[in-house]
């Protein structure tokens, strides 16, 4: 990677309250010829297949229903189904992550109850736009909310200079407007067949460099990084080849955020749970209001 400059500090949280995940996580019915897919070839995901829209029932081969969204495979290989949610330290900012699973999110209420930030699923591999992403994002920024926006990495797709094109092109610019967060890459467990998508550690880590170059280039952000500890030491072999520049979406579903992957020194946005008071998953910021605003500011 070429040198990049050092993202402002962020000041440790020394204490953390007690929080659990809470709820199973809810099976759906899977085709008999969605779950004999394998790992998706070109074919699968060429950008001649439609995308589906989640809420629709038209699901394209290779694709799994409820399986592509921030965090589901994260709780499908390490969240215990009887965990019970306790509230953090109350000073944490609060915010949410959504995809095309919510539909008619009151936004208003949404504020109401205490969000200051949300992330939007805009896209997946070179064929999927979230149905639901102009309500989700035009309609967290109305009600007051930071908001960003995500694309759920498929590694042994087409290129990740494609994918990250695809992204900025579908939702995943970024303007200076004191309420855009960083574009953000969820990389985590494949849905669709073997865990690291069949990429060699190095292999993964020059993938996940190269959709961070090409999005800084496009927008001139460094991109937010979701992933957790399993997957990242499995599939980059604890790579800290980002700790400088891309900020920590760390997912842990336990009382404490717990071991931090690659070598990050601190995290900077925290999914704890995948439900509770807000709808979609439930996400902490590391500090307050103001290194909100300097994040989103740049």
């Amino acid at each position: 990677m070429p040198e990049h400059r050092t993202l402002p500090p962020r000041r440790q949280l020394l204490r953390f309250g007690a929080v659990a995940a809470v709820a199973a996580i809810i099976p759906l019915a899977i085709s008999a010829a969605a779950s004999a897919q394998t790992t998706p070839t070109a074919t699968t995901h060429a950008s001649s297949t439609p995308g589906f829209e989640p809420n629709s029932g038209t699901v394209p081969a290779g694709y799994h229903p409820r399986e592509d969204y921030l965090g589901s495979q994260v709780a499908k290989h390490t969240k215990a189904a009887t965990n019970i949610l306790i509230q953090p330290d109350a000073t944490l900012l609060k915010g949410l992550d959504v995809s095309g699973y919510q539909t008619g999110i009151n936004w208003t209420t949404v504020a109401a109850n205490g969000a200051k930030f949300a992330y939007v699923k805009a896209t997946e591999n070179t064929n999927y736009t979230n149905p639901q992403f102009s309500n989700e994002y035009s309609g967290s920024y109305n009600a007051g909310l930071m908001h960003g926006a995500y694309h759920f990495a498929i590694p042994n797709g087409p290129s990740a200079v494609a994918q990250a094109d695809y992204f900025v092109a579908h939702g995943g610019s970024w303007s200076k407007d004191g309420r855009t967060l960083p574009p953000m890459l969820d990389i985590e467990y494949n849905p669709y067949g073997a865990t690291c998508y069949g990429l060699s550690q190095s292999a993964m880590v020059s993938w996940i460099s190269a959709f961070i170059n090409e999005v800084h280039a496009k927008t001139t952000r460094w991109a937010t990084i979701y992933s957790n500890l399993d997957w990242w030491t499995t599939c980059t072999g604890n790579s800290g080849a980002f700790t400088g520049n891309d900020p920590l979406f760390v997912a842990r579903y336990a009382s404490t955020v717990g071991t931090l992957p690659g070598g990050w020194g601190f995290w900077t946005f925290w999914q704890y749970a995948d439900s509770g008071t807000f709808p979609g998953d439930q996400d902490y910021f590391n500090g307050d209001a103001s290194r909100l605003l300097a994040l989103a500011n740049g």
